[in-house]
């Protein structure tokens, strides 16, 4: 075995040939503040490769940086002389680089601390740039994990996509998970390239995405042709690749449609800060009998036309359950045959001695008031929703509380996994809200096929900014991962449906109020490879590179010309 170069392949060639070569070198010099804030910016760079931008140059812009910076991670470190030492200093990298990219990517959750500026305003750093920062520590013990696996030349990029990806899955499942952006939207958002996530998932596309966008930066090593210019290549073919079967998948014409079921969703566009205003309950329900009735051309009907009326999330600034004059209402205006589908919070009532269980649910109400059963949210939003309990009573103690004003918070559904929610004249719907729509291959339940991803939520906290916009994006991801199509209604957009392609067939834009009507497309015949193996695509992908990173990191050197000197 050969002695392993670890000080990486841009300290190695400052004169190679190629011009990217002396920029390389000058970024794997860097050190200090200097390497951190030049960390930072590329991760910021990479935010324009998500939604609404999508500009996926913007991520090759972020990765080939970051690669020549962890080149240079050894000489960071050589101080320390030990293998830790240089992990410890790829980590620091990598946190650089995940906060700049979570920074660009999240700062519009500063929109939700102004809509009650007088109670939250002040704790907007911590939304901003406290958040950002400590879900940057996924992404340092990604490029820590990298930079284990380093070798000179191309098999440092299956190091990389190894460690990223095994950092992206982590930050979806840890501590309640938030996989908002996660690498692999990159390529989740062309319509031929997200049709792999049918395959390998978000998590998988990630993978794909890191392989492919870091793969310019041998560009600037020393070596033959093959050595500098093949893993571009290489990217670029599989791009054309997964592009090429995913304009095969696609099929020219429009999936058939479930017959009898005549779709409209309403999307008020209420402004958050009237929204849950008591005072505002007569006008906000007036205002959404009024759109739901609304005749959208000459020969529509208004409701007479409708099968099922979807509105959105927390539709009530009380408690429907409660009112039974609002139900009396509700169900005065709905035609024989019409069910209304909606957001609302609900309560129990509580057993002796304990408080009221407030859950954020969806509900059905009919002509003779509620039908069917209820979906109660599962997957809560920690600081929005509730408070985490081990430090619920600290946090309560100093004064802060969630953002929705309910005592005590939400409380989780019971269910084990996402039941199917049964809504007469609808095939089996899967039911979420708000964001648990962001959480691959857990939106329906694989016991029972769903005819549709039902999706409720109200992005109204963040204004006219990209994260509603990404919120669509991914939303509309998981009908491609499951085959199923996307019925999504919004306070103030994106109210949309979406076929199991992912090809959009309606759509309300952001801050627009109005109606849509559109008919249900039905659900792939055959369950996706997603579907039926899960993230077992996405698990062999990790390992291959894994794998190659290990094989060239160890690889058996060539032997010296004869007469060389050992």
């Amino acid at each position: 075995m050969h002695d392993i170069d670890t000080s990486g392949a841009a300290l190695a060639a400052p004169a190679a040939s190629f011009g990217l070569a002396p920029l390389a070198h000058r970024i794997a010099l860097t050190s200090g503040w200097t390497r951190l804030a030049l960390a930072w910016l590329a991760g910021a760079c990479g935010a324009l490769a998500m939604p609404p931008f999508g500009i996926l140059p913007a991520l090759c812009a972020a990765l080939v940086p970051a690669v020549w910076l962890l080149d240079g991670a050894a000489v960071a470190s050589s101080r320390l002389g030990r293998r830790a030492g240089t992990a410890l200093a790829a980590g620091a990298i990598g946190w650089a680089w995940g906060f700049g990219y979570l920074t660009a990517g999240l700062w519009w959750l500063g929109a939700a601390f102004l809509v009650e500026a007088d109670q939250f305003a002040y704790l907007m750093p911590l939304g901003v740039l406290g958040l950002p920062a400590a879900l940057g520590l996924f992404y340092g013990a990604g490029f820590a994990v990298a930079r284990l696996l380093w070798s000179p030349g191309p098999g440092r990029i299956a190091a990389l996509a190894c460690g990223l990806g095994a950092a992206e899955w982590l930050r979806g499942h840890l501590f309640t998970g938030f996989p908002w952006n996660a690498l692999g939207m990159a390529l989740g958002q062309n319509l031929w390239l997200m049709q792999a996530a049918s395959v390998v998932g978000l998590y998988g596309l990630t993978v794909l995405a890191v392989l492919a966008c870091a793969a310019p930066a041998t560009l600037a090593d020393a070596g033959g042709a093959s050595r500098r210019f093949g893993p571009s290549v290489a990217a670029f073919l599989v791009l054309a690749g997964l592009a090429a079967g995913g304009a095969l998948r696609v099929p020219a014409g429009p999936v058939p449609e479930v017959p009898g079921v005549r779709l409209r969703l309403v999307q008020a566009n209420i402004p958050q800060d009237a929204r849950f205003n008591p005072r505002n309950r007569e006008g906000i329900l007036e205002r959404y009998l009024g759109l739901s009735d609304s005749a959208t051309a000459p020969d529509r009907q208004g409701l007479r036309d409708v099968t099922h009326l979807i509105w959105p999330e927390s539709s009530f600034p009380f408690l429907i359950q409660r009112d039974p004059q609002a139900l009396r209402r509700i169900g005065s205006a709905l035609p024989p045959g019409t069910l209304l589908v909606t957001g609302a919070a609900r309560a129990d009532e509580p057993l002796p001695g304990e408080r009221l269980h407030f859950y954020n649910a969806i509900l059905m109400i009919g002509q003779d008031g509620f039908v069917g059963g209820r979906y109660d949210k599962l997957h809560l939003v920690p600081f929005g929703e509730y408070l985490p309990g081990p430090v619920d009573s600290l946090l309560r103690a100093l004064g802060l509380k969630q953002f929705v004003a309910v005592p005590g918070g939400f409380t989780a559904g019971e269910a084990a996994e996402r039941p199917p929610l049964t809504v007469p004249g609808l095939p089996p719907v899967a039911p979420s809200i708000c964001y648990e729509a962001i959480f691959p291959g857990a939106v329906a339940s694989r016991r029972e096929r769903p005819g549709l991803l039902l999706n409720v939520t109200n992005d109204g906290w963040f204004g006219d900014t990209p994260g509603p916009r990404q919120h669509f994006a991914q939303a509309r991801l998981r009908a491609v991962e499951e085959g199923i199509p996307l019925v999504r209604a919004a306070n103030t957009g994106i109210s949309a449906v979406v076929d199991p392609y992912g090809r959009v067939t309606g759509m309300l834009s952001v801050g627009t109020e109005g109606v849509l009507d559109r008919n249900l497309p039905e659900n792939l015949r055959e369950r996706t490879a997603y579907v039926r193996f899960g993230d077992v695509f996405f698990t062999l992908l990790l390992l291959g590179c894994g794998v190659m990173a290990l094989a060239a990191r160890y690889r058996r050197a060539p032997p010296p010309p004869r007469g060389a000197s050992m």
